[in-house]
């Protein structure tokens, strides 16, 4: 790469929104370069979020069948063990693959990657920084760059008092590399990742508890499935310390003292390892954004954008963690690809009333749209339809007959206003219902869907018929 070469486009990161802006740049033939700081592309999701997270459970949910469940469909393993090492090296290669091939995807798209730390010095240029703390101009570079795209994600955040400490108190990076498993795991949040990890640890032999300031488990979710999940979760073995506070903790040797408010009064819990997962932060730091004047949320340090993506500061544009909204990867990706497009001057967007929200414990669950509550909140009539796993033949063949789905439409134009499924598959059922919901479809367009039989999808279709009892006569 030439010293002084000019691009139509530098991206900072290059996690699930970065790399698929990178590409979708490329298509429209814009010069693309993408600067990544970590030595593996793919950002949080794929190397400590989303994939080795996913990679786990799975691992950890086929551990679980086998010494639980194997049994009831006659299946003889005798005295089933863990090797945990092996585990996490399936992990690891999992991770590895896929972030080979997101290098592979930008090189056969002509991306140039550049490694190191990029910081925006002008609206068109951005240093990089080769080797941290350098101040040798051979480890520098600026490109001069038409836009630029901020794609660098997010961070754990930290609670005063529970101070990350990388191996008694972590957070879920560390949490996915345990060498060994912990007796017993405490963890601060009620939220999909406390929750994941939690399942993860429980399945592989440890006892964990977690710790919520609030009344209620997953407070995004519609209320009916957040209590199903809890119920369900607390059958398999997690204990639930709700509307609980921690204080702060103590490490001790090998444990951790932590201390307890609940109801005025105070206790001492101790654990092998504490996961603070109370949530994530935008990771502006070092992306000189002050100095140029970007404009944050003053209050959750997010970076403000139009419904372009646009900064306050002509030709910076951000996405995914660093702007408001919900964090996640097929966010990002979806908000990559609409910022490249309005780049471009077409028409990109993002539909955020079609988002699928998915929690990946066992039974899964998967949303999309507006929950039972915040339609109650905005005064709209609607209609419900609920249908138990337990009634399709394939969860039954499966044993796996907890959950239900759940669908809500418009009492008067019958239109799907929320899907909600608590059960076997949530993760891959709710794609039909995202597409319904994307195109203004109604519970009847479902219900009268064909789908196939056996198949955990007739209970979504059961579902929808059950609205259309309802609406039917609240029209």
């Amino acid at each position: 790469m030439a010293k002084n070469e000019t691009y139509d486009l530098v991206i900072i990161g290059s996690g699930p929104g970065g790399y698929v802006a990178a590409v979708r740049a490329a298509q429209l033939d814009m010069k693309v370069a993408c600067i990544e700081k970590e030595p593996r592309l793919g950002g949080v999701c794929l190397n400590v979020g989303c994939i080795p997270s996913k990679a786990l459970l799975d691992s950890s949910e086929y551990f679980h069948l086998a010494r639980e469940h194997f049994g009831e469909h006659g299946i003889k393993t005798g005295k089933v063990t863990l090797d945990l090492a092996a585990m996490m090296a399936r992990k690891e290669q999992v991770v590895q693959e896929l972030t080979d091939n997101v290098r592979k995807l930008l090189e056969g798209n002509k991306v140039d990657i550049i490694q190191g730390t990029g910081r925006l010095v002008a609206k068109d240029q951005v240093e990089v920084v080769k080797k941290a703390g350098s101040r040798r101009k051979s480890d520098r570079q600026t490109l001069k760059t038409k836009a630029i795209l901020l794609a660098t994600g997010s961070e754990p955040v930290s609670v005063p008092g529970l101070d990350f400490d990388g191996d008694r108190i972590v957070s879920s990076t560390e949490a996915l590399t345990f060498d060994t498993v912990p007796k017993h795991l405490g963890i601060v949040g009620g939220g999909y990742i406390g929750l994941e990890l939690g399942s993860v640890w429980l399945r592989l032999g440890a006892k964990v508890t977690v710790i919520e300031m609030l009344p209620q488990i997953a407070t995004t979710l519609d209320g009916q499935v957040a209590r199903g999940l809890e119920r369900i979760l607390a059958k398999q073995g997690l204990t639930f310390r709700l509307q609980t506070k921690v204080s702060g903790a103590k490490i001790s040797g090998k444990k951790v003292q932590v201390t307890l408010e609940s109801n005025g009064k105070e206790e001492t819990m101790n654990c092998d390892r504490l996961l603070v997962a109370v949530g994530r932060r935008p990771l502006t730091r070092g992306l000189g954004l002050e100095d140029l004047g970007v404009e944050l949320d003053s209050r959750t340090g997010h970076v403000l954008v139009n419904e372009q993506f646009k900064t306050n500061v002509e030709s910076v544009y951000a996405i995914g963690d660093l702007i408001p909204g919900p964090a996640l990867a097929h966010t990002a990706s979806a908000e990559g690809i609409a910022a490249v497009e309005s780049i471009a001057g077409l028409p990109g967007e993002v539909n955020y009333d079609a988002i699928p929200s998915i929690i990946y414990t066992w039974p899964e669950v998967a949303s999309v749209g507006l929950t039972e509550e915040e339609v109650k909140k905005r005064d709209i009539p609607y209609c419900t339809g609920t249908y138990p796993f337990a009634g399709a033949g394939r969860a039954r063949c499966m044993g796996e007959k907890e959950g239900f789905v759940k669908i809500i439409a418009h009492a008067k134009t019958d239109r799907i206003l929320g899907v909600h499924i608590f059960g076997p598959r949530a993760s891959d059922m709710i794609a039909e219902c995202v597409l319904a919901v994307e195109f203004g479809a109604s519970s009847e367009d479902i219900a009268r869907t064909v789908h196939g039989h056996p198949t955990f999808a007739e209970a979504l279709q059961e579902a929808a018929m059950a609205v259309r009892k309802c609406s039917i006569y609240a029209s």
